[in-house]
């Protein structure tokens, strides 16, 4: 059974160049990944398009505090919570994944420091359905942030 954490979703626009994109990538999400195993944070990434949607999973301090970093990050703009609250955990094994066109599958990725490659594709709970059913819609832009949520 997945264990209670404190999960919070946000949406961001890439402002990385697209020749840059690939490695500079690579390089944050290996670096990210490094850091939170180390703060016990886990989540998903869907990048469609130019917009990131990320779950991010862990004790709620822990979360806060990285979101707060992350909003910082330059390589991004129009930053916007989409929800927050306590949750099971349930992408403990997961990094990230590209939303693809309606009716067709998204596509797992991974990092490596020389960029961003596809993964094999890995079967999904009805629970990590459910999470990321609010992260496509907002990597959509069918989706408002939640009000006063920050």
């Amino acid at each position: 059974m997945d264990e209670a954490a404190f999960r919070l979703i946000y949406r961001s626009r890439n402002l990385i160049p697209d020749d840059q994109r690939k490695a500079e990538l690579g390089t944050l999400f290996g670096e990210a990944r490094s850091n939170n195993k180390r703060h016990g944070i886990t989540g998903a990434l869907l990048m469609s398009d130019d917009w990131f949607v990320q779950a991010l999973e862990g004790d709620e301090a822990a979360v806060r505090a990285l979101f707060a970093h992350i909003e910082k990050d330059a390589r991004h703009d129009s930053v916007s919570v989409i929800e927050t609250g306590e949750a099971q955990r349930v992408f403990a094994k997961w990094s990230m994944a590209r939303v693809s066109a309606d009716g067709e599958p998204d596509i797992a990725l991974i990092a490596h420091v020389d960029g961003i490659h596809r993964a094999a594709r890995q079967k999904t709970t009805s629970d990590q359905e459910s999470v990321l059913d609010v992260m496509r819609a907002a990597a959509r832009g069918n989706s408002a942030p939640a009000p006063g949520r920050s």
